[in-house]
């Protein structure tokens, strides 16, 4: 997804190049696909300035992609089975609002919540806002095989969806601070992507 390089060394990451990539098996085929940070490339903008200082100079590559592969989290996660970088969770919703998550590490079943406080929430659009780590608790990333979890406190997520990838729910939480991501605390989701950093 992003291609970051600086000029004569200079230490300005505005100096940076960013450049959307896509899936390298399905490439020529899908070609016209129309990715959601695509569409978005200002907003990707804003998000790329976001990002911690280990993911400057990496390519984000398409792991995943509902509308490639099929609405499962199972697939999500044989999708990312052999990743170990970190990974941006893109959600387009029925309302066409677009927001997310940046994981510190993969999404993967796990039976206590792990990651680091690099991960985050952001919203994408149809305004860009970003809540970053707290420090009030460690609920960063939970994989479970019917649902996936970012950040939590007091019995809410931050961000959860279901096990077929198409209702989720979006509530303010300890880790983040963060708002509703969506319009509605509940939102079916549209399209959702997943890109990882190579």
């Amino acid at each position: 997804m992003l291609e970051g390089g600086k000029e004569d060394g200079e230490g300005d990451r505005d100096d940076e190049e960013f450049v959307l990539i896509e899936d390298e098996e399905e490439e020529e085929e899908e070609e016209d696909e129309d990715k959601l940070l695509q569409r978005h490339s200002g907003d990707d903008w804003e998000l790329c300035k976001e990002l911690p200082p280990r993911t400057v100079g990496y390519t984000w590559q398409l792991a995943y992609s509902t509308s490639r592969h099929g609405a499962s989290l199972k697939s999500l996660y044989r999708k990312l089975s052999g990743t170990d970088s970190p990974v941006i969770i893109v959600i387009k919703d029925a309302l066409d609002e677009i927001f997310g998550a940046f994981l510190s590490h993969p999404l993967r079943p796990s039976e206590m919540f792990y990651g680091t406080g690099e991960t985050f929430l952001f919203m994408l659009h149809p305004r860009f806002k970003c809540f970053k780590w707290t420090g009030e608790n460690s609920f960063f990333i939970k994989g479970d095989l019917d649902c996936f979890a970012i950040g939590g406190g007091s019995g809410h997520f931050g961000l959860w969806v279901d096990e077929n990838l198409y209702l989720g729910r979006s509530s303010p939480c300890y880790t983040f601070n963060n708002c509703c991501l969506s319009e509605t605390d509940d939102f079916r989701v549209m399209e959702l992507e997943v890109w990882k950093f190579s």
